[in-house]
C-alpha cells in the first residue's frame, strides 16, 4: 500500500504581517551589526591595552577609551597600592595636598564592589554603603557610575565614569551598556595587574625611582631614537655628598630618610617624559630626552640647589645635605655616542671631576676635551 505524500501548504501572511516580518529582520540585522561592531571596537581595546606597559600611559589610555565609549565627561581610576595593599590611591588626577585621594581597603564599598562584581550607580551607591569619608571624596567627581576592576577574584582599582552626555535626554546606563564597560573594565583589570607588576619588578621599593636595569633600558631606546630624529639626549648623574657620615653619626635609618628625600626632589624635578633612577647606592641618574646641554645643565643644578636650600629635618635635628654631579649629551654631530653604558660613564666622568674639584656642584663633560673616540676603545 503506497503512502500518500504529504502536501504542505503555503503559509498565507497579510500584508501587514510581511511588512512587520520585515521590520523585525531588519532590526535583528542591525542588532547583530552592533554586536559585530561591538566585538571588534573591543578587540582593537584588548590591542590598544597590551600596547603599553607604562603604567602612566596605560591608565591614560583607559580612562579616554571610558569616556568615548561610554560618553562620559571624564574617567578616574583608583589602584591598589603598588607598594601596600592597603589603600587604593587615585592615579589619574591631581587635586590638592589636603583631599584624601586614597579609599581604605578596609572600606565597605570594596566588599561591595568585589561581592557584587557588576557596576553600580552613585545614586544606588549612596543608599548602600555607610563610609562618609568615602562617600565624601566621590561627591567631589559627581560620578554616575562606578565599575570595579577585578582579576582573578582580586579588586585591583575601581572605574568612576563622570557625568554623562544625555542622548535624547537620557542619561542612564542599559544592561547593554553596562555590559559593555564590565567587558572593558575585565581587560583594563589584567592590563593594569601587568603592568603593575612591571612597575614593582623596575622599582626601587625604598625611593620610589626607577632600577639602574629599567634606566639602561630606556636609554638604549631613547639613544636610538635621538639618532633616527637628529635630536639631543642628556643624562645627569648625582652623588650624596660624605653620605657615609649620615648612616655613621645618625645611623642607617636617617640615611635612608636622606635617600628618599632627595629622591623625591630630584622627582619633582623630572618633567613625566624623563626617567629618574637609583643607579645604585646614594647615586642617581636622569634621563633627559629631548633635551641639550644648556637645558640639561639647568636641570641639574636646579636640583643641587634645591637640596642645598632644603630643610632635612631628621629627629628634631636639621642636616644639611648636598650633591655633586655630572652632566653627558649625545648629539649626532658632536657627541654620537652609540652605547647607553658610556653616555652614563660620561656623566659620571663630569661627576667625578665635581667631587675632586669641592663636591656640591654640577660638571658637564666635554667629549671635545676628553675624546669621544678614546673613551669609546677604553670602556
Amino acid at each position: 500500500m503506497r503512502r500518500r505524500q504529504k502536501v504542505i501548504q503555503p503559509v498565507k501572511i497579510t500584508p501587514q504581517e510581511k511588512k512587520d516580518l520585515k521590520n523585525e529582520i531588519v532590526e535583528q540585522s542591525v542588532i547583530y551589526e552592533k554586536k559585530i561592531y561591538d566585538l571588534e571596537q573591543m578587540l582593537d581595546i584588548a590591542k590598544s591595552f597590551c600596547s603599553t606597559l607604562n603604567f602612566k600611559n596605560l591608565l591614560e589610555s583607559i580612562t579616554y577609551i571610558c569616556m568615548a565609549q561610554m560618553h562620559v565627561l571624564g574617567a578616574e581610576i583608583f589602584v591598589r597600592d603598588l607598594v601596600s595593599s592597603d589603600s587604593f590611591t587615585l592615579e589619574t588626577s591631581v587635586m590638592g595636598p589636603d583631599v584624601m585621594t586614597k579609599i581604605p581597603a578596609s572600606s565597605p564599598l570594596i566588599s561591595y564592589l568585589l561581592e557584587e562584581k557588576k557596576p553600580v550607580t552613585y545614586e544606588q551607591l549612596k543608599k548602600i554603603i555607610n563610609d562618609d569619608d568615602v562617600i565624601h571624596l566621590l561627591d567631589r567627581f559627581e560620578p554616575t557610575l562606578i565599575v570595579p576592576l577585578i582579576q582573578n577574584n582580586h579588586l585591583n582599582g575601581i572605574l568612576i565614569l563622570l557625568e554623562r552626555i544625555a542622548i535624547e535626554n537620557d542619561t542612564s546606563y542599559t544592561d547593554y551598556e553596562q555590559n559593555q564597560i564590565m567587558n572593558i573594565a575585565q581587560l583594563a583589570s589584567l592590563a593594569i595587574n601587568n603592568a603593575s607588576l612591571l612597575e614593582k619588578s623596575s622599582t626601587d621599593m625604598m625611593t620610589h625611582l626607577k632600577l639602574k636595569y629599567f634606566f639602561f633600558n630606556a636609554l638604549t631606546e631613547e639613544i636610538d631614537r635621538a639618532f633616527a630624529q637628529n635630536q639631543n639626549l642628556a643624562v645627569a648623574m648625582f652623588d650624596i655628598d660624605f653620605f657615609k657620615k649620615f648612616n655613621d653619626t645618625y645611623g642607617h635609618e636617617c640615611g635612608d630618610y636622606v635617600l628618599c628625600s632627595v629622591a623625591n626632589i630630584i622627582k619633582a624635578s623630572c618633567r613625566d617624559t624623563d626617567i629618574a633612577s637609583r643607579y645604585g647606592g646614594e647615586e642617581f641618574t636622569i634621563m633627559l630626552a629631548d633635551t641639550g646641554k644648556e637645558e640639561a645643565m639647568l636641570v641639574a643644578e636646579r636640583i643641587r640647589s634645591k637640596i642645598e636650600n632644603y630643610d632635612f629635618k631628621y629627629e628634631d635635628k636639621h642636616l644639611h645635605v648636598t650633591i655633586s654631579g655630572g652632566v653627558s649629551v649625545f648629539d649626532t654631530e658632536s657627541n654620537p655616542i652609540s652605547s647607553p653604558k658610556n653616555l652614563v660613564n660620561q656623566a659620571d666622568m663630569g661627576l667625578y671631576v665635581s667631587k675632586r674639584s669641592g663636591r656640591n656642584k654640577i660638571t658637564y663633560f666635554e667629549p671635545e676635551e676628553n675624546g669621544v673616540e678614546n673613551l669609546e676603545e677604553d670602556v
